[in-house]
């Protein structure tokens, strides 16, 4: 059966605060463990009401702790924000906190506007250094040599799997190159999956980390026990991708149940674009869309996620996106 992880972006939803989102967020994480989700991930954003990630190795330390099992990590860190030497030491942390359980993955974007991505490294636009940075993090992590005069502490001889992300051809050519695995954003940019999987694939140069290519997917997954429910609950995910594209980010709405009344033509075409890799339904309409896209795609893993405004009914949703998968590769 291919692995069923989850993306969490720790959402901030109206009426509640960071607070609550954290704890909802602990929750979810150990629910999936229990569940048999491989992974919990964590995004990093930054100036975005709806998201609290923002701290993401503080958050993955967090669910770490409060986790015994289920892999922890990053969805990535946006290394153009930060020195390799503090993500190598932030994770070198992590990893000899709970070893055997951290993941980071590393996206080349800021994850935010263009005036916030200037207050978080003031001194250095580094998109451009992103294979360059990523060199040096993995440096960073192998056993320290003699005379060596920049190291991690902790860090050097760390075992973190480092996962480059993206959703573009440049990332996909850069995993390859580097025989690191690599994840595509399908989630919310899917159109050069395809392509980008396909190059992954064909120029995947085994490494010292990687003997073979691992593509992780991600996709948005609803599930209820109804296909209308779903539909209703999908609208929280469509309102936050319009509000974003009006340029008025706020926190997490609650469910339409009218979205056509919501949106005008032009935006409604431009969300169902974005987030064109999305199953959702009743359990069995779910199991047939996981397995679809399973199918199609053939990837190693499989990161869901689910941006639903009530707790409870997002837990659920989750439940039964693992029970449908289950029960489909019986």
């Amino acid at each position: 059966m291919i692995p069923l992880s989850i993306l969490d972006l720790a959402p901030v939803c109206e009426g509640a605060g960071p607070r609550q989102a954290f704890a909802n967020m602990l929750d979810l994480a150990q629910h999936a463990e229990r569940w048999g989700y491989r992974r919990y991930w964590l995004a990093e954003h930054h100036n975005m009401p709806g998201i609290a990630s923002a701290a993401t190795s503080v958050l993955i330390g967090h669910v770490a702790g409060g986790t015994s099992t289920i892999r922890v990590g990053a969805g990535g860190i946006m290394l153009p924000n930060h020195s390799p030497l503090q993500v190598a030491e932030q994770f070198g942390t992590l990893a000899s906190l709970y070893p055997g359980r951290i993941d980071l993955g590393l996206g080349r974007a800021p994850g935010t506007d263009h005036a916030t991505a200037r207050a978080l490294r003031r001194y250095f636009d580094s998109a451009d250094q992103f294979p360059q940075d990523v060199t040096e993090l993995l440096h960073y992590f192998e056993p320290a040599e003699p005379g060596q005069s920049v190291r991690a502490v902790p860090g050097a001889g760390v075992e973190v799997p480092v996962w480059l992300l993206g959703s573009s051809l440049f990332s996909a050519r850069l995993s390859a190159a580097m025989g690191l695995p690599f994840a595509f954003a399908s989630h919310f940019a899917p159109d050069a999956m395809d392509e980008a999987v396909a190059i992954y694939r064909r120029e995947f140069r085994p490494s010292a980390r990687l003997s073979q290519p691992y593509v992780i997917l991600a996709l948005n997954v609803v599930a209820s026990a109804s296909e209308a429910e779903s539909r209703r609950l999908f609208t929280t995910q469509q309102q936050s991708f319009v509000n974003l594209r009006r340029g008025r980010p706020g926190l997490i709405p609650p469910p339409l149940d009218d979205i056509e009344a919501f949106w005008e033509p032009h935006e409604k075409s431009g969300v169902e674009r974005a987030l064109a890799c999305t199953v959702l339904g009743d359990p069995a309409q779910v199991a047939e869309g996981l397995k679809a896209f399973a199918e199609r795609h053939r990837p190693d893993e499989m990161l869901v996620t689910a941006n639903i405004f009530e707790h409870r009914a997002r837990l659920r949703s989750f439940e039964l996106a693992m029970q449908a998968w289950t029960e489909a590769n019986r």
